[in-house]
């Protein structure tokens, strides 16, 4: 308790003064006000470059290469995004002002999306969370190589932690929920697991290279979905099939209407959709509340200094619970993701199959 009071106070007495200040700044230049709307869309959208910080009014960014085909601008086309700068067009490209992708316009004067191939901010971030990953894998590895003998010492600190989680996840989310065919999904589901609680939690650090909103793109979690859909039914049993096709109900519910088989059609497809939705609705909002409650400290700032300093303790006590509430969400979604695919991998494997082949 008395490491976070010294942390909350550390924050107000560097926040406080700094609020007054932009008080004061905005008095004079209307200028500076900040926009809110475009803090929070330019964080939880993805871009073509990636901003690091800014001194003196001078940005300094990453800028990632933009890569687009049309065949009406002569095929491929490959360049920096830092040529798109500003609103400025390289090669007939520019950065529309809505949708904030790579556009053309065309002869009758429409903005036109090319074939987009752009190694975008997510794209990198995948890259860094799936290299940082990998590590913290091959270094748990590393040390069981070295300690495989029957006489080799309990693992401790931070790989007996992941040997701990490994083991959770495998006996109280994936066993229960797929049933005595687990191993064979076992590594899909882990992967799927610590990717999630990996880019949520880095999601929630503002300094690169994390801060990234990943599994806030809808993008990320429709794959996702998709690779949970292709898990469960390119690999679910005749028994699945059948209760979906021919289920067992009076024939009148499957003849000569197949209501019920639409019903379980139906089914099959939203399943996926809840598993993309609850991800990336859960993500974005608690990125988009936090950068709201900073946003507080400088929308107040022309009210004075009172109203500003009060309103800087708000936010920052808001700032603080909302952070571990995103800790907690950033496990909750890992686990909901891997135990409802689980689960829905165990319905396509019905069990009566497995024992009659038993």
């Amino acid at each position: 308790m008395k490491t976070l009071r010294y942390i909350l106070l550390l924050l107000l007495v560097l926040l406080v003064p700094f609020g007054q200040a932009m008080a004061s700044a905005s008095e004079t230049d209307e200028k500076e006000k900040v926009d809110v709307k475009d803090v929070i869309f330019s964080h939880i959208k993805d871009s073509y470059s990636w901003h690091l910080f800014s001194t003196n009014k001078r940005h300094y960014s990453i800028y990632l290469p933009v890569i687009v085909y049309s065949k009406e601008m002569g095929g491929w086309s490959a360049f920096s995004s830092r040529r798109l700068e500003h609103g400025a067009e390289y090669n007939g490209y520019h950065i529309s002002e809505t949708s904030g992708k790579v556009v053309y316009i065309n002869g009758e004067g429409a903005e036109v999306r090319p074939f987009d191939m752009s190694y975008t901010k997510v794209a990198m971030s995948l890259t860094i969370n799936a290299l940082l990953l990998l590590a913290i894998v091959l270094c748990c590895g590393r040390w069981y190589r070295k300690h495989d003998s029957p006489s080799s010492k309990v693992p401790g600190g931070f790989v007996g932690f992941f040997e701990y989680v490994v083991t959770m996840v495998g006996d109280d989310i994936i066993k229960p929920g797929v049933g005595p065919e687990y191993k064979r999904y076992e590594p899909y589901l882990l992967s799927v697991f610590f990717f999630i609680i990996m880019s949520n939690l880095l999601g929630l650090i503002p300094i690169f290279p994390a801060g990234a909103n990943v599994t806030g793109n809808i993008s990320i979690t429709m794959f996702l979905a998709l690779c949970t859909f292709i898990a469960v039914n390119v690999f679910g049993n005749k028994e699945y099939w059948k209760e979906i096709l021919w289920p067992d109900v009076p024939v009148f519910l499957k003849c000569p209407l197949p209501l019920m088989p639409l019903i379980e059609f139906f089914g099959i497809l939203t399943k996926p959709f809840a598993l993309m939705v609850r991800l990336f609705a859960n993500m974005m909002a608690g990125h988009v509340i936090i950068l709201s409650l900073t946003c507080v400290i400088f929308v107040t700032a022309p009210m004075g200094a009172a109203i500003n300093g009060s309103m800087t303790v708000v936010s920052i006590l808001f700032m603080v619970f909302m952070n571990m509430m995103e800790l907690l969400v950033a496990y909750i979604q890992a686990y909901v993701f891997t135990m409802l695919s689980s689960v829905f991998i165990g319905m396509s494997r019905p069990k009566e199959h497995i024992e009659k082949k038993e």
